[in-house]
């Protein structure tokens, strides 16, 4: 699977404050397909299939799930984010209470992690993290405890998945991401928890922190393709990057700017396209 370039939401007024559904929607129509070739690529190396019992935390809107689930795989899904949870429910668990529906292959969470292990009794023999960590300070901080929470339901030997953004000079993105964090200090002290550099051994810290022993990493090509300006914007905005640029300024001011930013990545026939990398690591419990 590769991404494309998403259509423009003609429909959406780009001034009107962003709702959280209407994010999420952003989110899933837009921008989640950007990662795609991670997913392909790491349910790859592991030979995802119908054996494989998966847990994936931060599942979103569903798609890195929907893609396991294709390969026969069973999934289930935790999320916060009750709005991308719906979307993720409405792609997986289409007939959900149907007469007559067949046993779904795939359970989704939005209060927390399952009580048990998957719907078989079986427990999980992989753990993904597809929320790539590594483009702000502290981001990663709340990874390590949900791992911790997590563990106990995997198999002795479990596969455990990291991923994270990969070196700013891949990265077309990276000067998009420094805009946000620049906008975010605008009406307040510098602190930390800004925009920072990906450091090459993020993800081997969490591993440590987590008590995971590393076993392979790899990279991966996600370039961020979009079919105008104003889908990039939306698209970027719904990632949660910008949340705290969007509280610190007015939403059009955050948005100008962003556009702006992007105008090195437009090309002749007004698409957008920033060639990103990214990397994963995968452990064992």
């Amino acid at each position: 699977m590769t991404p494309t370039l998403v259509r423009n939401h003609r429909d959406a007024d780009l001034s009107a404050p962003a709702d959280a559904g209407t994010r999420a929607r952003d989110w899933a129509e837009i921008q989640e397909r950007m990662l795609a070739p991670l997913y392909e690529a790491v349910y790859d190396r592991l030979e995802v299939g119908p054996a494989t019992r998966m847990l994936s935390l931060g599942c979103g809107s569903g798609l890195a799930m929907l893609v396991a689930a294709a390969r026969g795989a069973h999934v289930t899904g935790v999320d916060s984010d009750r709005e991308r949870l719906a979307l993720a429910r409405a792609r997986l668990l289409p007939d959900e209470g149907a007469e007559g529906a067949p046993a779904h292959r795939a359970r989704l969470h939005d209060d927390g992690l399952p009580a048990g292990a998957g719907a078989d009794g079986a427990p999980y023999d992989l753990i993904t993290v597809f929320e790539p960590i590594g483009c702000a300070a502290g981001d990663s901080e709340g990874l390590v405890p949900a791992l911790e929470s997590a563990l106990p339901l995997a198999a002795r030997g479990a596969t455990v998945v990291l991923t994270g953004w990969g070196p700013p000079e891949r990265c077309a993105t990276a000067p998009v991401l420094r805009v946000a964090a620049r906008l975010a200090e605008s009406t307040r002290p510098p602190r930390p928890g800004g925009w920072r550099p990906t450091l090459r051994d993020d993800l081997e810290d969490v591993a440590a922190r987590a008590g995971l022993k590393p076993d392979g990493s790899g990279r991966v090509s996600c370039p961020f393709g979009y079919a105008d300006p104003d889908s990039a914007v939306r698209g970027l905005l719904s990632t949660g990057l910008f949340d705290a640029a969007v509280r610190a300024n007015d939403r059009s001011q955050v948005e100008k700017e962003v556009a702006e930013a992007l105008h090195p990545y437009r090309r002749p026939d007004g698409t957008v396209w920033m060639p990103n990398v990214f990397r994963y690591l995968v452990c064992t419990t």
